[in-house]
């Protein structure tokens, strides 16, 4: 479901005030990373993830990786910070 300009400036607000809720290590993507990743996703819908990689290339193609594999859309890339948007099955957040 990609997003449009309207939905992604609005996700962006909310995400604003938000903390990270799932770290990715210099291991990379682990079974356990996605699995945590699927169940915070499902719970909040709209999450932060922290990336600890030292080049912005490599943050990047991990912030793919997880949108694709999570069925994820990427709103937002700041430094280390990513934030991710999955709608629920019942969704809470409501997009314009």
């Amino acid at each position: 479901m990609p997003l449009n300009s309207q939905q992604t400036r609005h996700l962006r607000g909310l995400a604003h005030h938000l903390k990270p809720v799932l770290m990715i290590g210099d291991k990379g993507l682990s079974d356990g990373v996605l699995a945590e990743l699927e169940l915070v996703l499902e719970t909040h819908e709209l999450i932060k993830i922290t990336i600890a990689s030292a080049e912005r290339d490599e943050r990047r193609q991990l912030s793919q990786d997880l949108c694709q594999r999570s069925r994820a859309e990427l709103v937002q890339m700041i430094g280390k910070i990513s934030v991710l948007y999955r709608p629920a099955k019942t969704p809470r957040l409501a997009l314009p």
